[in-house]
């Protein structure tokens, strides 16, 4: 394969996305770790100056290069904040892709890297950890362990990565989310749901949720067993190969199921799906299937608002900050639709959020990887909701409910965290508020500080 640059032919950041950029410093103020460390080379315009002296083969690819790549959030803040229309979210991805292919990491690096990927795309493997935690909460492990303080003298990823573990629901486990659900009416349409490998392990609740709501919006939902890993996360990691095979595992699951449109919970999953096109369209086998599957995807809440008029909803008393995540605000473009089906619930309050950074600090990965920065990100996020005095706070990405979840218990400040369904889905089947609200609250005051500090 013939090198460009450092970079090999396959793919490498597109000398026409690279030349878009005219460098004029739009992108500064919204991207985080610029307001984190106000460095150019952990800017947007930086990174693309590094990219672009990568590919016409001025600079050697070396760990300083490497690490202020991955120090991108991959949060996609500078893409609507750009006036000339740059991709960097494309750019990104191919860099990385070729940082994967061309740069060997340190081995501490490599294996936590093959540890998480081990993991987190595998649904059976997550469902597996699932029930471990479960047992580790309910045995009252958790509690000693922290009280004793054990936990703080385990070395500091390990106790990111206890810290990060949600309050899991034994009876939604059980349960889980039914294979199919008849519509409450005449149907409007057939819709698939996606479980999600994070969604599926620690939040069935929430496609639980998202089934019963379909359904009452006179949607027949299918909600297909097995379905693989949509590739999300490695793709946005720079491991192509893997990603795409997940992506064509779960095209070939999900059209068979004939769907109108294909609902996601997740926004990491939503926005990924969406690029399938994009993302398999070097395949001839392969492409026209992927682009007829991403041109059915929506986020949940962009269905519903789709769909237009919701059923009767009950009165649900609550002050509610909404958080966006970052994948579904500036990757999907969907902002207002979450917030106006809140709004639409009697009662619900949304609360004013101070602006700052978009993102909470998850990103993928990103604050198991590069934990000081998604560390001071989380913390920032979780006192910007904090100030504005909510009793709950909701986000549509399970990424965003681990990261701001953990950082409240830092904070020793638990509330109880949803997705946006949740509450729509609550509101229908008029459960009330204190009830809604206690139950909740009482798991997430199980998430504590790291190590128990």
């Amino acid at each position: 394969m013939t090198s460009t640059g450092v970079f090999d032919a396959h793919h490498p950041p597109a000398r026409a996305l690279l030349d878009d950029c005219v460098h004029c410093g739009f992108c500064l103020q919204a991207c985080p770790t610029y307001q984190l460390w106000g460095e150019e080379p952990d800017s947007p315009r930086g990174r693309i100056l590094l990219m672009d002296s990568a590919l016409r083969g001025t600079v050697e690819l070396s760990a300083d290069l490497v690490r202020h790549w991955d120090r991108c959030l991959g949060c996609m803040a500078c893409v609507p904040a750009c006036p000339s229309g740059v991709r960097y979210d494309r750019l990104i991805e191919q860099t990385r892709q070729q940082v994967e292919r061309r740069w060997r990491r340190p081995a501490a690096d490599r294996m936590l890297r093959d540890v998480l990927f081990a993991l987190l795309p595998h649904p059976r493997r997550m469902r597996a950890l699932a029930r471990v935690l479960l047992l580790y909460q309910r045995s009252g492990a958790r509690g000693l362990l922290r009280r004793s303080g054990v936990l703080a003298r385990l070395p500091d990823r390990l106790q990111l990565i206890e810290s990060l573990a949600p309050p899991l629901d034994a009876a939604a486990m059980r349960t889980g989310t039914p294979a199919w659900l008849p519509p409450r009416g005449p149907r409007r349409m057939r819709v698939a749901l996606l479980s999600g490998c994070v969604q599926h392990a620690f939040f069935s609740e929430v496609n639980t949720a998202a089934a019963r709501v379909l359904s009452a919006f006179r949607c027949e939902v299918l909600v297909p067993p097995g379905q693989p890993c949509c590739g999300a996360l490695e793709l946005h990691s720079g491991r192509e190969a893997q990603a795409l095979r997940r992506a064509r595992a779960l095209v070939e699951c999900l059209e068979r199921t004939g769907a109108d449109r294909l609902a996601v919970t997740s926004a990491g999953c939503g926005s990924t799906l969406k690029e399938y096109g994009d993302l398999l369209a070097d395949d001839p086998l392969w492409a026209a299937r992927a682009r007829r599957l991403a041109a059915t995807v929506r986020d949940v809440n962009e269905l519903l608002a789709e769909l237009g008029e919701p059923p009767p909803l009950h009165p649900l008393p609550l002050r509610l900050a909404y958080h966006d995540a970052c994948h579904l605000a500036q990757a999907q473009g969907v902002r207002e639709q979450p917030r106006a089906l809140l709004a639409a619930i009697p009662g619900l309050e949304l609360v004013a959020v101070a602006p700052g950074e978009n993102c909470c600090g998850s990103a993928g990965v990103y604050n198991l990887v590069e934990p000081e920065a998604g560390g001071e990100l989380g913390r920032r996020t979780a006192a910007r909701l904090l100030d504005a005095a909510p009793e709950a706070i909701a986000a549509a990405n399970p990424g965003c409910l681990l990261q701001i979840g953990s950082h409240l218990g830092a904070r020793r400040a638990p509330l109880p965290l949803f997705h946006p369904v949740e509450l729509l889905d609550a509101s229908i089947r008029g459960v009330a508020a204190p009830e809604l609200v206690r139950a909740r609250a009482a798991r997430w005051a199980e998430v504590g500080p790291p190590g128990g500090a």
